[in-house]
Formats: structure tokens, C-alpha cells, sequence
């Protein structure tokens, strides 16, 4: 298994995902190149067996699925996100502060947000762009050298080391310009779009950590890069479905938008994207709402979002059996309070999947007077309700906007993949469950 390989092209991926809309143009990319077809949600859809398929919401959420050559009785589904935390800029942001210009922000999710200081930043995302009547959409990234964002020098705050609430609106406006060069912000979107700064109608931009990803360690044990929550499972979701030959369920690569604050928008787990994507495969080949039914009840799906490995100064902050390290395999996640889907059937399933991929896994629970994080699993199942178990890689430093992972593991979920997507769920009787 090629580990340092596959590293090296989830990080070419994730350097040229700065957003979730870069993701899901690089995704639509990959898989154009693969003969996949691109459908719009406005048009009406002509799928054929055999078919290979793609559409998206919002340019950030991305939908891919393959047909099989016969009859198919249910879904295998991956789901992963896109997003992570940043900030993002507001509408008017240039700001005069003495002989600089700072940009004015907000932060996007829960970042750690004190590993923003001191690094080199970019500005990225999507413009809307009118030209002749016609509103469209466009890509823009300023590069990772753009902004900064200063620390406050230690002689004038001696207890910085103490710890310290930040204020976004105070601490963590980055610098942009010397003062006199107001104006110059739009200008620059504006030319990266290549259009006039009035022609520009509407933005979406984040501002990104702009250092590249780093394989790191003794013999390359380590990656390190911004994003790996959750470009990394989304990343090698994609690998494992463009390898896959189709078996006998319609394979289903998922990637939503906005999981980083809940997942309640029309292109987030929380919305109708997966379960409307569903209902038109199955409309197009001529199934009735109750046989509809009865694929989701034949279908499984894998929720992938990275999961908490046991930190090295702090193991006391892990439960004291469950203990995933990086390297050691994909992560299969529990919780009492449902935050996660994982159960006894959804578990049972995926540890043989693993034994037909010839992979490791390991568990991961909370400690349980810490509550822990949620993902997109019971999420997306409430509108699609299937059986579900929420995985993901082993990682440090969630949220940083530099995070650290094992070489070894994003191959292992990109080879357990892709025999997911080539395997088919079957309910077999009452309490019988099967991959085939």
C-alpha cells in the first residue's frame, strides 16, 4: 500500500481546496476526468445503467453516483464535509486602523483560534460576478502570502503565556495594507475575477492558512496540513469511488457544505440534497415511493469526519481504554448520547467491511464527563434513514488551523473505500444483515 504516495496527493488536493467551493471544483474535475456527467437539480435528469453521474448545490456540496449494469436494491453512501473553521470576510471589510488597513471578519465555526496569529494567509472563495444581465459564479484566491494576522509582542501583555480570550472583532482582524491604499481589496478580487470592481454583485471569502501540508517525522510517520477536518476522509472517499468497479447498489460519494456550524442549510446534512439525489435515481428507473423504501432500508451509509486521536501531554483527556493513535487505522465512533450513529448493527458491518479490505480500525468514545463533538450521520438520517456508523482518521489538533495526522491512514480508508462502494448491504431477514 503506497501510504507516502496517497499522502502526497491529499495534500495536492487539499493546497488546491483553500474553500468549499474550490473542493467541489476540484472534485467536479476529477471526476469529468473519469467520464463522470455533470446534472443540474433545474433539468430534468436522463439517467441510463451503467451510468456515471455528478451534481451539486450551492457550488459547495457535491453528489457523485454510479449505476449499476442490472437491478440495483439499495445505496452504499460515504459522507463527508468540505468546510472548515475560518473566518470569513464581511461585505465592506477594509478597515483604518492608524497607518494600517485591517480586514474585518468573523469567525466560521470553532477554531482554535489562537494558531492564527503569526502565519501567512490567503483570501479565497467564490464572487458573483454581473455581466450582461447574467449573474455567474466565479473562483478567486488571492494565494497563501496575502495577510497576517500580528501577535501583540510579549512586553506589552507578560501574561500572554497565562492564556487569553480573544476577541474577533479586536484580536484576530488581520492586516492587510498600509493606510492610503483603501480600496484596493475589491480592486484586487475584482482582477482575480476578471471583471470590474462594480460588476462584482455578491461574495462568499474565506481567509486561509496558507503554509503548504507537510509528511513529516523520522521515516514520514506524520502529515500536517490545514483542513484535514475534513478534506481528508473527503479526499480519500473520492479516491476509493473513482477506483471502484460498481457492484450490485448504486454507489454514492457524498461531500455536504457547512457541517462546521450544524449542517442546517440547503446544502448541509441537515437538508433535502442526499434524500432529493436518492428519490430522482430512483424515479429515473421507474421505482414507486414504496420501493424507494425499500432501497433505503437495503442501503448503508458511512459517515467520514475525522475523529480525536490520544494526545502525547495530554492522555488524560482520552477515556482511559479507547484510545485511537494515529497510524493505528480508520476510527469507528460511539456515543451514548447519539452524537454519533454508530450501533451494534451499523458496528458489526463495518468491522467486517474492514476484514474484507484488510485494514485496521480502532474505537473511539469520549470520555464520559467530556461531551464530545457531532457529526453528519444522525443528521443526514433524518432525512434519509438508513443504517449508519459514523467513522474517521485519527488526528491532533482538531480545528487548529494546522492539524496532524498519521501517514498510514488516509490509504487505509481510501483501500476500505473502496471495497464500501463495491460491496452491496443486504437485510437478509429479521436481525440478518450481510455485505455481499
Amino acid at each position: 500500500m503506497e501510504t507516502k504516495q496517497t499522502a502526497e496527493r491529499m495534500l495536492e488536493f487539499i493546497e488546491k481546496s483553500p474553500t468549499s467551493f474550490h473542493a467541489a471544483a476540484n472534485m467536479k474535475e476529477l471526476l469529468k476526468s473519469r467520464g463522470y456527467e455533470e446534472l443540474l437539480e433545474s433539468r430534468p435528469w436522463s439517467l441510463v445503467r451503467g451510468g456515471k453521474y455528478f451534481v451539486s448545490r450551492n457550488e459547495s456540496a457535491l453528489i457523485a453516483f454510479q449505476i449499476p449494469e442490472g437491478n440495483f436494491g439499495g445505496f452504499q453512501i460515504m459522507a463527508s464535509h468540505d468546510d472548515s473553521p475560518c473566518f470569513r470576510v464581511k461585505e465592506e471589510p477594509e478597515m483604518e486602523a492608524g497607518p494600517y488597513i485591517r480586514l474585518n471578519v468573523e469567525a466560521y465555526g470553532g477554531g482554535i483560534w489562537s494558531t492564527w496569529f503569526d502565519r501567512p494567509l490567503g483570501v479565497a472563495g467564490r464572487v458573483l460576478v454581473e455581466d450582461g444581465g447574467r449573474i455567474s459564479h466565479r473562483l478567486v484566491d488571492t494565494g497563501s502570502s496575502f495577510l497576517m494576522i500580528p501577535s501583540l509582542a510579549i512586553h506589552m501583555n507578560r501574561k500572554t503565556n497565562e492564556g487569553a480570550a480573544l476577541n474577533v472583532q479586536k484580536d484576530l482582524l488581520p492586516l492587510y495594507a498600509p493606510a492610503g491604499q483603501k480600496g484596493g481589496f475589491r480592486k484586487t478580487i475584482a482582477h482575480l475575477a476578471q471583471a470590474e470592481p462594480e460588476q462584482i454583485y455578491g461574495m462568499d471569502l474565506c481567509v486561509y492558512n496558507g503554509e503548504p501540508g507537510r509528511i513529516w517525522g523520522p521515516e514520514g510517520e506524520f502529515v500536517s496540513s490545514g483542513r484535514l477536518d475534513d478534506l481528508e476522509c473527503a479526499y480519500a472517499s473520492l479516491s476509493g469511488f473513482l477506483n471502484s468497479r460498481p457492484g450490485e447498489s448504486v454507489a454514492v460519494h457524498c461531500v455536504f457544505d457547512n457541517e462546521e456550524v450544524g449542517s442546517g442549510t440547503k446544502q448541509g446534512a441537515a437538508s433535502t440534497f442526499l434524500a432529493d439525489t436518492l428519490k430522482r435515481i430512483c424515479l429515473a428507473f421507474g421505482s414507486s415511493p414504496e420501493e424507494y423504501r425499500q432501497k433505503l432500508a437495503g442501503s448503508f451509509l458511512l459517515s467520514a469526519d475525522n475523529a480525536h486521536a490520544v494526545h502525547p501531554n495530554y492522555p488524560e483527556k482520552a477515556d482511559p481504554v479507547h484510545q485511537p493513535k494515529m497510524n493505528g487505522g480508520i476510527v469507528l465512533k460511539y456515543n451514548a448520547s447519539q452524537r454519533y450513529s454508530t450501533d451494534g448493527v451499523s458496528a458489526a458491518l463495518f468491522r467486517s467491511l474492514c476484514e474484507m479490505a484488510e485494514v485496521p480500525f480502532q474505537v473511539f468514545r469520549n470520555r464520559s464527563d467530556i461531551p464530545g463533538g457531532s457529526t453528519l450521520g444522525n443528521i443526514a438520517n433524518t432525512q434519509t434513514p438508513m443504517y449508519t456508523a459514523d467513522i474517521g482518521l485519527p488526528q491532533l489538533a482538531m480545528h487548529s488551523c494546522y492539524e496532524t495526522a498519521g501517514t498510514k491512514d488516509c490509504a487505509y480508508l481510501e483501500k476500505a473505500a473502496k471495497v464500501f462502494y463495491e460491496a452491496s448491504f443486504r437485510e437478509e431477514g429479521a436481525g440478518v444483515y450481510r455485505f455481499l
